[in-house]
């Protein structure tokens, strides 16, 4: 697949300066009228999403729709790409012209998401989120049904029966494809860590369930350790690694099912040498890149954004689609260091 083009392809194609462009598509000063219709010309020609932002292909004379979207973890790596591609995605819907209200949680709490979910009623039209499955998110779900605004899940369901539908992975099969890699890459009997990032996040749950089922099903002389929670951080998960390489010498595999991965790199890489241990990672970002390039990782079992967000924003904005619309499942990206 070709690479699309980027700010510094758009300002090369309009005969204008980066910050030139930067400038026209965030507002940060005013632009003059004929550069501006030069990047607009050359967004158009190159096909880059800047020409909706710009006008072309959206008229004033459609109605504007207000997705609200909100994740967590703003710092992490898999958030930040998250948020890039709804950025993008949201200027490319058909029909309307977009508007992303896009907030970040600070924690897992469930009483922070369900505040935070009820504060963008009157603030969007349709909402979606990251959220663990918990009586006050649901209860909030619920609220916002009442009030008419339609609730989606992303990549963990939550709020089964009142949200409007959820969009992500097969969670149960990410887990088995998962224990998939690490029985045939394991070398010999012994023992495997799994991470979630807290125990009320369905789609980790679901995943812990696959992995063990498969390991159980195929490879019985690999123990699964009691799940440990990392609340998605690095350190945490760092430190457990170290403690769990140092206490077992047969410590075979390790599969992160959601954050905090990069401490277990950092931690197999000052204890084990590339490939003794089978590291499975649920993100593809810069550091997993690293880490599969230098054998550290055995396998990303990665979300494809681009999809995710197209799909997410084509149903949020078929407002016909009043009743649940279940679950859409997208394929994920499977990536090994021979496929970088």
């Amino acid at each position: 697949m070709a690479r699309r083009a980027g700010l510094v392809e758009l300002a090369e194609a309009s005969g204008v300066s980066l910050s030139t462009v930067d400038r026209c598509l965030n507002g940060r000063e005013q632009v003059s009228a004929t550069a501006r219709a030069r990047i607009l010309e050359a967004a158009t020609r190159i096909g880059h999403p800047a020409a909706l932002r710009l006008g072309a292909g959206a008229p004033a004379s459609l109605p504007e729709l207000r997705f609200g979207v909100v994740l967590h973890k703003q710092g992490q790596e898999f958030y930040k790409a998250f948020a890039e591609e709804l950025r993008r995605a949201v200027a490319q819907v058909q029909g309307v012209r977009g508007r992303l209200v896009l907030e970040f949680a600070a924690s897992q709490a469930p009483s922070e998401m369900a505040a935070l979910l009820r504060s963008m009623a009157g603030r969007c039209d349709v909402l979606a989120a990251t959220a663990v499955n918990h009586p006050e998110v649901t209860s909030a779900v619920e609220e916002l049904r009442a009030k008419g605004l339609r609730v989606f899940s992303l990549l963990s369901d939550f709020g089964q029966g009142v949200r409007a539908g959820y969009l992500g992975l097969n969670n149960l099969k990410v887990g088995r494809t998962a224990g998939w890699v690490t029985a045939m890459a394991a070398r010999g009997p012994g023992k495997v860590l799994l991470y979630v990032g807290g125990h009320r996040w369905h789609g980790h749950e679901l995943r812990e369930t696959g992995f063990r089922a498969y390991l159980r099903e195929v490879a019985p002389g690999l123990e699964v350790l009691e799940t440990l929670v990392n609340l998605e951080t690095r350190q945490l998960t760092y430190e457990t690694t170290l403690q769990a390489l140092g206490r077992h010498a047969d410590l075979r595999g390790i599969y992160v099912a959601g954050g905090g991965m990069e401490g277990a790199i950092a931690a197999l890489r000052e204890a084990r040498p590339p490939g003794q241990v089978v590291l499975v990672v649920s993100a593809l970002t810069p550091d997993s890149r690293a880490g599969l390039a230098d054998g550290t990782i055995t396998l990303v079992i990665n979300t494809p954004l681009e999809k995710l967000c197209t799909e997410l924003f084509r149903r949020m904005a078929d407002g016909s689609q009043a009743a649940d619309i279940g679950q859409i499942f997208l394929p994920p990206d499977i990536h090994v260091a021979e496929s970088l």
